[in-house]
């Protein structure tokens, strides 16, 4: 969008509403005084005239009253033109003819839907996220888009499938090593939504508070083959560290046996002490003990 033409809030400033209302009470209080008096004078016609002339000025100071909340801000127009955004709370007043649009300031949650998308990898997983938005800037909100909360809602949802189709899932022998994933890192994939996502809001005057993932999971087609595959990733992870801690044992076993000088063995009596030592170390199940009456060679 063109920075040029884009409307930007201008700041308006209203008058104090309670004295506006004591002044329009006064007024009518000053009216219908004047059209008692006309009653009872003989020059009725200026009395008229001055009761109307009172009295108009009465409704228009209690005409152009207005209330605004806490982080509540009004957007003024007169004859479709735009005159500012008035920001201040309480009791307010501006020209009567202005029309006075009610518009939130507040923070606002934003739960995007469960998406199924394709991530880096081609395969579909689902993701949601939820996004703390406020209006930044008024009349960019009202002026430049036509409704910015559907404006909002759209954009979130074109930023989360963009988010998903740049990282896999989880870890891969095809991913260079350290490279950022969905379910690793958290924290960066949340920088980068709320950084995209503010980029994308910026034409509709909103401001990004926060941003972050609630919901991902691989689609119901390929949980069960991708559990599969971290169970197997699990067991194989698991048994590395078991083959290496027995190996680990089996040394520090045969060092000892070496340096105390309990047994002397040769090198194919040591091969079969590390066969039944690694076997009995690395069985994911009881192992029963075999009693050899002969020796080795017999």
């Amino acid at each position: 969008m063109n920075a040029a033409h884009t409307r930007r809030e201008s700041a308006f400033s209203s008058a104090n509403g309670y004295l506006a209302a004591g002044a329009g009470v006064l007024l009518l209080l000053a009216s219908f005084y004047l059209l008692k008096r006309m009653a009872e004078s003989s020059d009725g016609l200026a009395f008229l005239l001055g009761a109307v002339v009172v009295g108009l000025g009465g409704l228009l100071c209690l005409g152009g009253l207005y209330m605004l909340q806490p982080n509540e801000s009004a957007i003024l127009t007169l004859f479709g033109k735009y005159i500012g955004t008035d920001r201040s709370e309480g009791l307010r007043w501006a020209f009567p003819f202005y029309v006075k649009r009610r518009l939130s300031l507040r923070a606002r949650n934003f739960n995007a839907p469960t998406l199924k998308v394709n991530d880096k990898r081609g395969n579909p997983v689902e993701i949601s996220a939820a996004v703390v938005w406020r209006v930044r800037d008024t009349a960019q909100a009202v002026f430049e888009v036509d409704d910015f909360e559907r404006y909002v809602s759209i954009q979130a949802e074109a930023a989360l499938r963009h988010l998903a189709s740049q990282y896999a899932y989880d870890e891969g022998e095809d991913l260079a090593p350290g490279e950022t994933t969905l379910r690793a890192g958290m924290d960066v994939v949340a920088d980068t939504l709320k950084g995209e996502l503010q980029a994308r809001f910026e034409a509709a005057g909103v401001e990004v508070l926060d941003a972050k993932l609630t919901h991902l999971a691989y689609a119901a087609e390929i949980a069960q083959v991708m559990l599969r595959r971290q169970q197997a990733e699990a067991i194989i992870s698991a048994r590395a560290k078991i083959v290496h801690g027995a190996v680990s044992m089996v040394e520090t076993a045969l060092k000892g046996l070496s340096e105390r000088g309990i047994v002397e063995l040769d090198d194919e009596r040591k091969a079969a002490m590390v066969s039944n030592l690694l076997v009995v170390l690395c069985s994911d199940k009881e192992t029963q003990p075999i009693v050899n009456t002969g020796t080795l060679y017999n």
